[in-house]
Order: C-alpha cells, then structure tokens, then sequence
C-alpha cells in the first residue's frame, strides 16, 4: 500500500515537471541585471538537459530529481535592444524582448504598495509613463505557511495603461534611475498593506531565535485557537450582511432616500494574513528569490510600531536573512523612514513612532549597504498612506545614485553626532551637513525638546550655531545650541520626537534632520519597562478585569438580594394564606 502510494505522489510530482516550465518572474519583456552573473531557472522532467542562449552565451543544466534545473548566465553590460532567451529541453521557449540593465525590488507595507493613481497628480504621471524601456512586474498577495516557487504575473513595458496600479515611491525610483542612468530598468512590486516585518522572514528562523520568543509564543497561541469552522461562519454572517446591505442601496438609491451606513470591513483571516510570521516570506517573496537584483527598496514599520524596540534586531535580521537567501553579498538596502502622522501633541510626550525610526536609524549602523530617507515633513496627520510619492522617491534613490552609481550629490540627512552640556545648554554637532544647517517656514528653530534629571521633558529653544568655515556667505553651522529656562541643568535632548513632529531643520541642501534622542531612557516599547506600553496595556486589562468582576460580584449581589426578597415574599404570601384557615377552624368548634 506504502509502495504504491510513494509511486503515485512520484508519477504526479513528475507530471507536473513533464515539460518545460519558467517561473513567472523570467518571460518575455523581463530585464536582467547588468554587470553580475544572473540565475535563470525553471522545471522539466527529472534527468532533461537544458540549453539556454543569451546573448553569444550557451549554458546547459540537466533536471533535477524535483525537476528543477538552474544555469547561471555570464555578466553582461546594459543593452536597451531588445534581444531573445531562448531556452531548450523537453519543449522550448524563446522569450522576447528582453533588456539588460537596472534591476530593484520594491517591498514593504502600504506605502510602497501605495499605487501611482492614488497620488497626487496621478492624471498626469499616468499620462507621462511612455517608458518602454522600463519593465514592471507584480506579485499577488498569496499569504501561506507552504513554500512557492512561483506566482502568477508577467513583465510588462511600462506605460499609461499600466502603471497606475504600480507601487508609487518604486515607479518614480525607477523612473528617475532610467533618466539619470539612460539604461533600462526593472521593477519588481512585492508589497502587501499592513504587512509586519515577521511576515517576511522564514519562520523556522524566528523560531530559532531567543530575541522573538515573543511574537512567535502569541502567535502559536492565536493559531492554536484559531477555528476555522467559527471563520467559516463569520464569513457567512458578514455575506448575509453585505447582500442585505446592497439590496438596501439599490432601494434607496431607487427611491430617493438616504443610503444605508457601511457595515465595515469583511473578516479577514488571521491564518492566511501579512501579519502571521512566515506567510509572506514562503507566499510571496520566495517565488523571487535567486532573480538578479541590484538591490531592494522597502517602505515599512506602521505594523510594527508598537513593537519598536523589538524592531531594532527584528529588521536587520530580516535584512540579513534576504542576503543570505539571495546569495548576492550585501546588496543595497535603501528604506523610507516613517512619516509624520496623528494628531500633534501639545507637550513632548512619548512615542511608539518615534521609537521606530530610531530602530530604523540604528540599523544603517548595523548593516553595510544600507540606507534611510528621512520623511517626517512629507506625512498627513489625518492620513496613514501621504500622497506624495514623488519627493519620497527622489530623497530615497539619491542614496542608489550616490552609492551605487557613483555620482557626487547629497544623500543622506544629517544626523546626530554628539553632545556637550555645559552652562545650562546642550551644543550638539551633527554630521551630513557639509554646508551646515538650516530652518525652513519660520526662522525660529523648532522640534527640540530638553529635561533634567528629573526626566520632565518641555520644549527647547535652539540656535543653529554660526561657522563660517562651513559656508561663508551665510554663517551656518553644524551645530545647535539647545536649552530651556524651565531646566537648569539638562541631561538629555530630543529632536522631532513624536508620531507627528513639528520639526524644521534641514541640511543647507534641503535634507530634514534625522530625528533623534540623546538619552536612552527606558523605552515604551520595551516589554521589560514597568512603564511601558506593555505594561500598560496589562495594566489596564487588570482594571478592566476588576471592574468586571466587581460589577459581576454587585450584580450577584444584587440577584441575591432579589431572590431572597422574592423567597420572603412567596413565604409571607404562605404564612398569610394559612393564617385566616386557622381562625376559621376555631370559629367552628362548638
């Protein structure tokens, strides 16, 4: 029984092999990336020998027992003509149109996957998009725990019938590279709203790893939980809902009257989500896997605010884990730093965002090949996803084209160096401003926050501090005095340290100043913080549960308290009946 059940699982897994087969993410109008070796790989039947020829190369693999079979073509120099792969085994393919160039990954939550018409300007961006020479592909949102090797989707040349469901910030990257460089680019659209960085590293890691004993301990309790029967019959309900409100619609729409309330968002489940560790890393990301990249950009960490401190090994660890399955070395790795966004808070207070970007600073720090642009005056405070994705991109790809493509132009924001405390102020120095700083909007420096020892934090004046040897015609530095009356002697700074800053200090060139803290205060964050927002959250479930249980003992209480009068009353109304028998019986005995 055994041995004839290995034969048919055999027979299948080879029928599926039994001619040649490409993933999707190599086929007509694809382009190859320039100057590096470039995997190409597919399946045919176990034991084929493959010929692919590209460009006066001949390379030749044979089938493995799973069918697949992997060559690896020779570099090549950027060519936008358009040329042919053609590949031989079982069957053959000729893929057209192929170009050599550029080649980024463009991945993250929301915010990449945030599509050009959904900007601003879109009519005319869309209108603009003749760029043949410019090669999109998207991956659809598949979320599992099972491992695919391929996707559905196919390279296309980029034009106004097409871009406007692209990822925003990676077409204006793109974009600009392809003016810039003249060469032929190709983006790859592998984002997926809300998602959470755990979702996209292999999961057997995160379980290996001491530091998210965390996350994947609640999440083998969620998925231990989990029913999907009770799923099943939410989704029904919801249906049964969505139907009746449709209905309800069309008669008010019929009828003139006002149209029925939405009724929300539809369960989603948890199961085959972006937030289950795991599922995007196997669903979505390793179908590209081994692709030829120059590098990637990503646009991410709303999901992950709450968990900020955790973020600071959660994503250079997911940074590295792409490496190291990419097999490329340490290609560029260029993030959007989260924006300004919620309301705008009256005092310093603190914050889950802020704690975020810190993570995000520290992890150029950490990795080599790696970048940030910072954004904290492109947000919307009533708007998670800002429609400006243009000046995001252009900060986000002067890091490809001063590092990678070696042209002379600034790139990076300033960024805290160091601090002095001396006669009640703070100086700070800062780096990245070559020409020094500068104020924009107003000419009072804002967005500095000072405490003492006390650790009650109130906002600062500051004063960019004059060096003409940095630019002589107007005396700015790379330093600020920072102080306050309100605190003597101050032990610690902060600068744009909030979800929403009010901050305005840029380089000379126009760079924001990377928000930053000189302290290391306990974060809240930090699940080992009494005072945490972990901390607080128990806290305040401990509350809840009291007051519950408070109000179920007063409700007990009084359900006794009513049974026992109800008891007394039905007794009284027994006692009282047998009362007037009694006396009648006395009257009658002679």
């Amino acid at each position: 029984m055994k041995l004839a059940l290995s034969l048919t699982l055999l027979l299948s897994t080879l029928s599926l092999h039994a001619e040649l087969r490409l993933p999707a993410i190599i086929g007509d109008n694809m382009v190859l990336q320039q100057k590096q070796a470039n995997p190409i790989w597919g399946w045919d039947t176990p034991g084929t020998e493959v010929t692919v020829k590209f460009a006066g190369q001949t390379k030749t693999a044979k089938a493995g027992a799973d069918g697949k079979w992997t060559v690896k073509l020779d570099a090549v120099p950027a060519s936008a003509k358009a040329a042919t792969l053609s590949i031989q085994g079982s069957s053959s393919k000729a893929l057209k149109n192929v170009l050599v160039g550029e080649v980024w990954l463009c991945s993250g939550q929301s915010n990449m996957g945030f599509s050009v018409s959904s900007t601003w300007d879109a009519d005319l961006t869309i209108a603009q998009a003749k760029y043949p020479q410019i090669r999109l592909i998207s991956v659809p949102q598949v979320g599992t725990q099972e491992i695919q090797d391929d996707f559905k989707g196919q390279w296309e040349e980029c034009s106004p019938a097409n871009v406007g469901a692209f990822t925003a910030v990676g077409y204006h990257y793109g974009r600009v590279l392809h003016e810039v460089l003249g060469v032929p680019v190709g983006l790859i659209d592998n984002a997926w709203g809300g998602s959470a960085a755990e979702a996209w590293v292999r999961r057997d890691l995160l379980e290996k790893d001491a530091r998210f004993k965390g996350i994947m301990d609640t999440w083998k309790k969620n998925e231990a939980e989990f029913s999907q029967e009770a799923f099943d019959k939410q989704e029904a309900a919801y249906k049964a809902k969505a139907d009746a409100w449709a209905t309800a619609r069309r008669e008010a729409i019929k009828n003139g009257t006002p149209q029925p309330a939405p009724i929300g968002r539809a369960p989603r489940n948890p199961m085959t989500g972006q937030h289950r560790p795991g599922n995007l890393y196997a669903g979505v990301l390793h179908p590209t896997i081994g692709y030829g990249i120059k590098g990637a950009i990503w646009y991410q960490g709303e999901s992950n605010a709450s968990r900020a401190k955790e973020y600071r090994d959660l994503f250079p660890f997911m940074i590295e884990h792409w490496r190291k399955e990419w097999k490329q070395g340490d290609f560029p790795f260029y993030w959007v730093q989260l924006a300004d966004y919620l309301a705008e808070q009256p005092d310093p207070v603190e914050s889950t965002w802020a704690e975020l970007r810190e993570a995000q600073t520290m992890t150029i720090s950490k990795l080599p090949n790696t970048g940030e642009c910072v954004i904290t005056d492109l947000g919307e405070a009533n708007d998670i996803h800002p429609k400006n994705k243009v000046d995001v991109a252009e900060r986000l790809v002067r890091w490809a084209l001063a590092r990678d493509y070696g042209m002379k132009m600034p790139y990076r924001s300033p960024t805290y160096k160091d601090v002095k405390f001396e006669e009640g102020k703070a100086i700070i120095s800062f780096d990245y401003a070559p020409t020094g700083l500068r104020v924009v909007d107003v000419d009072e420096v804002r967005g500095f926050a000072i405490c003492g020892e006390d650790r009650k934090w109130v906002w600062a004046e500051a004063v960019i501090l004059p060096d003409n040897k940095l630019s002589p015609r107007t005396p700015r530095g790379n330093q600020i005095a920072v102080s306050s009356p309100k605190v003597a002697k101050p032990v610690a700074v902060r600068y744009a340290w909030a979800d929403n800053p009010v901050a305005n200090v840029y380089s000379a060139e126009g760079l924001p100043l990377t928000p930053f803290r000189t302290d290391d205060f306990p974060m809240i964050t930090d699940p080992a913080n009494p005072d945490g927002l972990q901390a607080q959250v128990l806290k305040r479930a401990e509350e809840i549960r009291a007051v519950q249980a408070a109000r179920a003992a007063a409700q007990k209480k009084m359900a006794d308290t009513l049974k026992a009068k109800t008891e007394r009353a039905k007794k009284d109304k027994a006692d009282g009946s047998k009362k007037p028998k009694a006396q009648a019986a006395k009257k009658d005995v002679p």
